[in-house]
């Protein structure tokens, strides 16, 4: 049997768990559940929480494990424990693979995701963030195969400025639109355009490169960066340890709004202690515009709403990348993002 590796229990420290507030589980809970492939930990943790993020208060783990943590395996069984007057979950002993349903007899190796990875996979190796510094990158086309103008997949590019030969695998981009602090107004990012990926195929200057990827038409003047290795989301949902005050900067695809299963970039980062598992609520606030018994045009501040949550998936130094996963309205740039 294939091993799937779970990063299922992050932990609260005992003073953020007793100052939280009780746990509230869903309407008739089930009293078990037995782990799939498939599963992810914000789906299983709605089984039984009606706050899926608060996960770890329900297992009660320590923080020490955000870093080593807790293995399952395919049909392991989560079980809700009542004993002790508190909801708690327990593993059972695993059931025989063999014996369920056809779902079941087929071992699939993955990581169990704390969200739906289809989803922000695309979002994980590309660049997306060209942080100050690396937006003037010299590494750049400057000439494209003999009968080609624009370049696709298997076509040759010759590049320069390859600073490091050992270097392989390259990401093609487009300075994109910049990203503005809504609080102060100052460019700390440029979103960039992913074009493709290409393979280092003989240095020199310039270097001699192939596509391996392009969604989009590649040409001279396109810049280059080394792909950065795959980051694995393998952290529960837990809400931040410090006070986080960020705000929707953009809504990727260029929209101006948007719902649940959207990406938003937030002008907080590592910077700011924002980490990969993150779940931040999204709050509005907003002016109502009317007419008094005069006539007159009134304006009514309307108390801040709260109205989705969003999982932090990629951080950068001063931006973040967040997926809303729940969501009652549509949501907006400029909307606030704190601690659920």
């Amino acid at each position: 049997m294939v091993r799937i590796i779970s990063a299922l229990i992050l932990a609260v420290t005992a003073v953020c768990a007793s100052a939280a507030e009780p746990l509230t589980l869903v309407d008739n809970p089930p009293d078990r559940h037995i782990v799939v492939p498939g599963d992810t930990l914000w789906g299983i943790s709605g089984k039984f929480l009606k706050q899926p993020w608060r996960w770890p208060d329900i297992w009660q783990m320590n923080k020490a494990e955000v870093k080593n943590p807790h293995r399952i395996y395919p049909g392991d069984i989560i079980m809700l424990d009542m004993s002790s007057g508190s909801p708690r979950l327990k593993i059972g002993k695993p059931v025989n693979l063999k014996a369920q349903p056809k779902v079941y007899s087929e071992a699939v190796q993955q990581i169990i995701p704390s969200i739906p990875s289809n989803v922000i996979e695309p979002f994980i190796s590309q660049p997306l963030i060209i942080e100050p510094g690396e937006t003037e990158s010299p590494i750049r086309i400057v000439a494209t195969q003999e009968d080609r103008m624009f370049l696709g997949n298997g076509d040759v590019a010759f590049v320069t400025g390859v600073p490091d030969a050992s270097v392989e695998k390259w990401n093609i981009f487009r300075t994109g639109k910049p990203l503005k602090d809504p609080d102060t107004g100052e460019v700390i990012a440029h979103e960039a355009y992913f074009l493709g990926n290409a393979r280092l195929v003989q240095p020199g200057e310039p270097a001699v490169m192939r596509v391996t990827l392009a969604k989009q038409e590649i040409g001279r003047g396109d810049r280059l960066l080394p792909a950065p290795l795959p980051d694995i989301i393998a952290y529960v949902p837990h809400r931040p340890e410090n006070e986080i005050s960020a705000k929707i900067m953009s809504i990727y695809g260029g929209v101006s709004e948007a719902g649940a299963g959207s990406v938003v970039t937030l002008n907080r980062g590592k910077n700011d202690s924002l980490e990969v598992g993150h779940v931040l609520a999204l709050f509005r606030k907003r002016v109502s515009v009317g007419l008094d018994d005069n006539g007159r045009r009134v304006r009514t501040p309307i108390p801040e709403e709260r109205y989705a949550l969003a999982f932090i998936f990629r951080v950068f130094d001063r931006v973040a990348y967040a997926l809303v996963v729940e969501s009652s309205k549509a949501v907006m740039i400029g909307d606030a993002a704190k601690n659920p």
